[in-house]
């Protein structure tokens, strides 16, 4: 395969051929860079590009295997990450104006740390919704990041970027947060994996928080392979991180062959059902009839868990930007300023009362569990809307369409569940991606990844392929 063709076949196909010397790091650096260079004036995916780092890392990738040294399990990938991630020489932006004026960091992100460590190449920063509050991928600042399927529509967000990315072939693997679904509303939108690990379970280390308690970091990528092979390289404990687990995380990778043989999967009902598009329902029991799912589970608290989410977003969003609230408020996105306003006053009594409910969720979904192994729901209600839409149709209702992205995302993410954000097909209507969540329970990010591979070994998972340009 060329180059172009490796970036598209994904990270696991392109370390392999790199370390089979069939092809350079260098060359697939210089692959990447054509992309961005091609592809990013329209999709606006990329807002920093760091070429002479790249460059440099390729080099030294294609050094050591020339020396008979092993480079790395992703020898020679080419990967960027959102903007919130530290990048060494970087400002670090987290999509805002404010933090543009910041000295750049020192030092990089654990998880940038550990993928160079493996032998990925770090090609730059990547568009994001403001203070990675936002679901549909439109910066106020650097402008709406473009769906590759289709220019006028949302990539869905706050890792906007990160899926364009890897949706348009620019990068096989790129890195997101997830505070309430940022990871998979905008795999689920662009057509593309996505692994929102169990808390704690990835550092934060070197990343701009937006809400401590509910933060995740993960992978993007191509296939399932390629979201094992990352959170492989990058799994561990980190002290610099005060929420990160000190377990021992198993190599996922070994365990995709295992598939869904003797698992118990459940399909999410209910709440799940009554504001899911069509076709979104319909790629939903296709996979669940290919995986022999048939139990349904309506999980009744799944409407408080959302609501405890949103609270808990807003009142710790709020209080974490206070000050630049005070000495700055009209360098925000109006509407992220006025979100992180409404939160930094909202009542002691009601964040407690969120948290409760946060608890209550968890133990009903600890007992739910007990009995299930992995439980299917959509990700995203509908497929990718217009840039500029403000409202959806779900179900014959009219709702604000920015928190209604993260209808069915927030609700696992208030309880920090791993998820693997599986894509399966395209809307009939619009052409666009529509994907499923896998979910586990704490710490069985290997069941997420063998469901994902399960779907992918029988036909129904994979990225869409991009429609040709004009």
């Amino acid at each position: 395969m060329t180059p172009a063709e490796l970036l598209r076949a994904g990270a696991a196909a392109t370390a392999a051929a790199v370390r089979a010397r069939h092809v350079t790091a260098l060359a697939m650096t210089e692959a990447a860079m054509d992309a961005i260079r091609r592809d990013n004036e329209r999709l606006n995916v990329f807002t920093d590009v760091t070429v002479p780092r790249a460059l440099a890392a390729a080099s030294a990738v294609d050094g050591r295997l020339r020396a008979g040294m092993d480079p790395g399990p992703l020898a020679g990938v080419p990967y960027a990450v959102k903007n919130l991630f530290d990048v060494t020489g970087l400002a670090t932006r987290a999509g805002s104006k404010i933090n543009r004026a910041n000295k750049p960091a020192t030092t990089d992100a654990a998880l940038v740390q550990r993928l160079d460590q493996a032998g990925a190449v770090l090609l730059g920063a990547l568009n994001m919704g403001e203070y990675a509050y936002d679901f549909t991928g439109e910066n106020f600042h650097d402008g709406a990041c473009r769906n590759p399927h289709d220019p006028s529509r949302m990539t869905g967000g706050s890792s906007s970027g990160s899926g364009a990315a890897v949706a348009a072939g620019m990068v096989p693997l790129a890195l997101g947060s997830d505070t309430n679904g940022s990871i998979r509303v905008p795999a689920a939108l662009c057509g593309v994996f996505g692994l929102k690990p169990t808390y704690g379970r990835l550092p934060r280390t070197g990343t701009f928080p937006f809400v401590h308690a509910l933060d995740h970091v993960g992978p993007l990528a191509r296939c399932t392979a390629d979201l094992a092979l990352a959170y492989d390289a990058m799994a561990g404990f980190d002290a610099a991180d005060p929420v990160c687990a000190e377990r021992v995380a198993d190599p996922t990778l070994p365990l995709l062959s295992r598939g869904a043989t003797g698992l118990s999967i459940a399909v999410a009902g209910g709440y799940f059902r009554d504001g899911a598009a069509p076709s979104v329902l319909a790629a939903l029991d296709r996979a669940a009839a290919a995986l022999g799912a048939r139990t349904t589970l309506d999980l009744k608290l799944v409407p408080l868990a959302r609501a405890a989410a949103f609270l808990i977003t807003a009142s710790e969003g709020g209080a974490l930007h206070l000050e630049r609230l005070r000495a700055q408020p009209m360098e925000f996105d109006p509407a992220t300023r006025d979100r992180f306003l409404a939160g930094a006053l909202l009542p002691a009594a009601w964040v407690n009362a969120a948290q409760k409910a946060r608890r209550k969720f968890h133990d009903a979904m600890a007992e739910v569990f007990r009995r299930t192994d992995v439980i299917l729901a959509p990700t995203v209600p509908v497929p990718a809307p217009p840039i500029g839409a403000e409202w959806l149709d779900l179900a014959g209702t009219r709702v604000k369409l920015r928190p209604s992205l993260g209808l069915f995302t927030q609700p696992f993410s208030a309880i920090g569940l791993p998820v693997v954000a599986v894509p399966l097909g395209t809307d009939d209507a619009t052409g666009m991606p529509i994907g499923i969540q896998v979910i586990a329970a704490p710490w069985r990010e290997d069941l997420c990844l063998r469901v994902a591979a399960a779907l992918e070994a029988v036909g129904l998972a994979a990225c869409p392929p991009l429609k040709a340009r004009p």
